[in-house]
């Protein structure tokens, strides 16, 4: 296993880690990588941004009014970018006073705030292994939080980037057979974020196929009772959850190939999988 010293890092990951959950980019900055900081602050406070204004600043709205209380938002995707949205909540707070229907951009720009968070949180994990690596090392890997993003935007995609097909092929299968079991059972009402705010929260970890299957259905009317509506509920839950295992699991196998921890270890292993296994 390599060890850096302190001394050969660029700062202390911690202080990373939480100057960018605070501040996109902030942690980056302190890490001397200016220019790739303020990219960072510019691209995801911009999607924050245009969330907002597409949302009228309303997205909290979609909690039932006794559970907007002082941590409610904190198991939402956009606490990922706490900062962001902080002041989403000292400005808009959880909406308008008086019933009125939603702007047509509702949907839109909610998944915008929401990516935003997500998208910090692989910025910090980013900002956190920069902090680690040694100052002189030349990368010969695909970036672990790039590998990560890929993971999260397609279950499986990540493993599969990896080499480690048959694992990539069965957490597909698990994850999206589950996904979709769920929206069966539930009738699609789980591709709501309004009707059932937590739920989501936990189902948008799925990616991009949560993503686009609330796009196409999510409009869906409900006209009677759903017999099977919270297993339905959960299974949707659940599969957002267990993807954040697998993008974990590749973040893990990512990072260790990139700060060079596998050099010499693969010839004993299982031929395209490196040593890593499927």
């Amino acid at each position: 296993m390599v060890e850096v010293r302190p001394s050969e890092r660029r700062g202390d990951a911690t202080a990373a880690v939480l100057l960018t959950w605070f501040l996109p980019g902030a942690g980056h900055a302190y890490l001397g990588r200016v220019v790739f900081g303020a990219l960072a602050f510019l691209v995801l406070e911009g999607l924050f941004l245009v969330g907002w204004m597409l949302t009228d600043g309303r997205t909290f709205e979609y909690l039932d009014p006794e559970l907007r209380g002082p941590f409610a938002t904190l198991l939402a995707p956009e606490a990922g970018n706490l900062g962001a949205m902080l002041a989403y909540l000292k400005v808009s707070g959880f909406g308008a006073l008086e019933a009125t229907p939603f702007p047509p951009g509702m949907f839109l720009g909610s998944v915008l705030c929401a990516v935003s968070g997500l998208a910090n949180l692989l910025l910090a994990a980013h900002a956190h292994l920069a902090a680690r690596a040694p100052l002189s090392r030349t990368p010969g890997a695909p970036h672990p939080a790039l590998l990560a993003a890929a993971a999260w935007l397609l279950p499986g995609l990540g493993h599969w980037l990896q080499g480690r097909r048959r694992r990539a092929v069965l957490v597909a299968a698990l994850l999206l057979g589950l996904f979709l079991l769920g929206t069966w059972l539930a009738q699609g009402s789980n591709l709501s974020r309004e009707r059932h705010f937590y739920y989501w929260s936990g189902q948008v970890l799925l990616g991009g196929p949560a993503l686009a299957l609330e796009a196409l259905l999510g409009g869906l009317r409900v006209t009677g009772e759903i017999r099977w509506v919270d297993v339905g509920l959960l299974y949707g839950c659940m599969a957002g959850l267990l993807n954040v295992l697998a993008v974990l699991d590749v973040y893990g196998v990512a990072e260790q190939r990139w700060l060079g921890r596998e050099e010499g270890r693969g010839s004993a292993g299982s031929g395209a999988e490196g040593g890593v296994p499927a």
